[in-house]
């Protein structure tokens, strides 16, 4: 976009330190000059029968395009100032099939897509470029068999971890590989300066600024990340490696959680991590806000340093002050129309503050299952924090929160009197709400807050009826929660069958038209690489206790799986699951692990590297595991299996 000077841009706490504006500064970014042509044709050579157009563009008010016919071409050459490992997307329309998207290095092919017909915009990648410091690298569109329109280009950094897949079973391959490579292209590099506060038909104050490390979490077509989507993109993108991405985006919603702004984080900032996005704040007092948000920005803080072991998580004020904030203050100013300790939205629409994450119910919520389902994991993090930061105290009376809240929930505020109803909302007059809520429905057991047993099954079943039927989210990204909620309660194939909807979907056009397809709403591949490690392969890290525990939810159509290279702590671990009675585990952090190996409940005897040895029984989240704990040295690996 053009250079225009901000008027009223709103800026948090400084996010980037000297030591990483130095290590920018030192390592200069790859850049293309004018990626979404509104400088005209300035750095680009085109020959006849190419041009700029104004008529479609994807972002903008420019775009490229490229006549029907052979040998026309529009490309762009750059010397490369750093060596690394690079991915280059663009966002491309066709009339006909035939086209290209090419890179070459140093006059050789490195990678080229070949375009289908398809007049809807979609982003094309071009991947696994490895460049070093002078090479020479053109970017070229080519002719095909209709016209070729294409807009806004973007360079990602390849994904510092690479987790390697290999299984009995080849779409759960192929769909992890499309979900790396997809997810990793959304990546922004640190420095480069690119356009903000784009989104809206007529964007207000729009504007260029240096990104910081993010990546896109949200709309395609809007310059920013959105608290709601970060929270469900963020084991995915540490899968990846990007701890860094995810602490800054996480920061900044932490440092904007101010008493001005009610201890509500804002919804959406520009990817410079500091200024927030103009299409959702208008004012302190008008600006995007979801209950639960807030705490789930807390949950995820502790999902990264489970991850990670970074104790900044912890030690950095910014951080702590937040969950401290969000578990006390915000629930005092948020309980008013109905006191009972649960944080509450106004009824009043998304600028005002609502209860749930369901935007297209015009319900005057006071409460809703997925805030107070979010509240009762925010409490439970900050109790895990505080243990980790000997605040023993605390972390004794948030644990206590969170079993009071759960047991309230599940005694009073789920159940709908004289009747077998769940209750999965309230609004402000205080009526009970049942049936399905979309995200307030299936919220409730995929936080955990809802009691194990039959009640809880019931409900699963409710709302994989309702998301195969009528009730089905229009927008793929709402159903890409729904194998995040069956895996954790083991409901295996219906988690599968939702994965394999939701990738199986990819290339159709999304509910929105100017986010082109489904695979292309960033959410999409973030959350599969999650749901592949996280959910079938069962990896919880406990990286600051030097911990990891593993479970097989392999469904009956994945006889076998292994992802190698998973990043833990400093060092990464390879996980393999036989079915869902043998499990590998092997150790590459440089320290010792403590391995816990969990199956289903039931069985008396493992075999831990042939040795038979009992197991334990562990009751977990009210179900009960069959687990046993192998402290495995760097560099092992260890087998243990159910014995018959």
């Amino acid at each position: 976009m053009k250079r225009i000077v901000l008027t009223t841009t709103l800026l948090a706490a400084a996010l980037v330190t000297p030591a990483q504006a130095q290590a920018r500064t030192a390592t200069p970014p790859l850049v293309i000059l004018n990626p979404g042509f509104e400088k005209g044709a300035e750095a680009w050579t085109f020959t006849p029968g190419t041009g700029v157009a104004t008529n479609n563009p994807h972002g903008g008010t420019r775009l490229i395009y490229l006549d029907s016919g052979p040998g026309k071409s529009v490309r762009q050459t750059i010397t490369v100032p750093a060596t690394g490992r690079y991915s280059i997307s663009a966002w491309i329309a066709t009339g006909g099939a035939g086209g290209t998207f090419t890179a070459t290095v140093n006059g050789a092919q490195a990678d080229s897509v070949t375009l289908p017909a398809r007049s809807i915009y979609s982003r094309y990648t071009l991947t696994g470029l490895s460049l070093t410091a002078g090479d020479t690298l053109e970017i070229a569109f080519g002719s095909g068999n209709g016209w070729v329109n294409a807009d806004d280009l973007m360079i990602s950094p390849a994904a510092p971890a690479s987790p390697v897949i290999t299984s009995g079973n080849t779409k759960i391959v192929a769909m992890f590989d499309w979900a790396k490579a997809k997810a990793a292209s959304w990546v922004h590099q640190d420095g480069v300066v690119g356009p903000i506060n784009i989104g809206a038909t007529n964007p207000v104050d729009p504007g260029e600024a240096p990104y910081t490390p993010t990546y896109w979490a949200g709309y395609a077509h809007r310059t920013a990340y959105y608290s709601r989507d970060l929270a469900h993109q963020l084991a995915g993108a540490q899968i990846l490696g990007f701890s860094a991405e995810n602490k800054n985006m996480l920061r900044s919603f932490a440092a904007s959680a101010t008493p001005e702004h009610k201890y509500y984080p804002v919804w959406a900032i520009n990817f410079d991590a500091k200024t927030w996005h103009t299409i959702d704040y208008k004012s302190p007092v008008n600006f995007v806000r979801e209950v639960p948000a807030t705490f789930e920005l807390v949950e995820k803080a502790n999902q990264a340093f489970r991850w990670t072991g970074d104790r900044s998580y912890l030690d950095d004020p910014v951080f702590w002050d937040y969950y401290r904030n969000a578990t006390t203050g915000f629930v005092a100013q948020h309980d008013g129309a109905r006191p009972n300790g649960v944080a509450e939205g106004t009824g009043k629409g998304i600028f005002q503050g609502v209860a749930s994450y369901n935007e297209v119910s015009r319900e005057p919520l006071a409460e809703a299952g997925d805030g107070i389902g979010a509240q009762y994991q925010a409490f439970r993090a900050l109790a895990e924090m505080a243990q980790d930061k000997h605040e023993v105290r605390l972390a004794r009376t948030t644990a206590r929160q969170a079993t009071d809240l759960k047991r309230y929930f599940n005694q009073t505020w789920s159940v709908k009197p004289g009747t077998g109803e769940f209750v999965r909302a309230y609004t402000i007059d205080g009526t009970p709400l049942t049936g399905f809520g979309k995200e307030n429905s299936w919220f409730m057991p995929m936080k955990g807050i809802v009691e194990a047993g039959p009640r809880n099954e019931a409900y699963l079943d409710f709302i994989d009826t309702e998301a195969t039927g009528a009730g089905r989210p229009a927008n793929i990204e709402a159903i890409t929660y729904l194998p995040d909620t069956f895996f954790r309660h083991n409901r295996n194939e219906t988690a599968w069958k939702w994965m394999q909807h939701v990738y199986d979907e990819r290339e159709t056009r999304h509910v929105s038209n100017r986010q082109g397809l489904n695979g292309d709403y960033p959410e999409v591949p973030f959350t599969l690489v999650s749901q592949t490690v996280e959910g079938l392969m069962g990896v919880q890290p406990d990286a600051p206790r030097r911990a990891v525990a593993t479970q097989s939810r392999l469904p009956g159509d994945i006889p076998w799986l292994q992802v190698a290279a998973i990043p833990v702590g400093a060092g990464t671990v390879d996980v393999r699951h036989d079915g869902r009675a043998s499990t590998t585990f092997t150790n590459r952090t440089g320290a010792k692990i403590a391995w816990e190996a969990r199956f289903p409940a039931g069985h008396r005897w493992l075999t831990v590297d042939g040795r038979r040895k009992p197991g334990t029984q562990k009751v977990i989240d009210g179900v009960t595991y069959t687990v046993t704990v192998v402290n495995v040295p760097d560099g092992r690996s260890t087998n243990v299996t159910v014995a018959s």
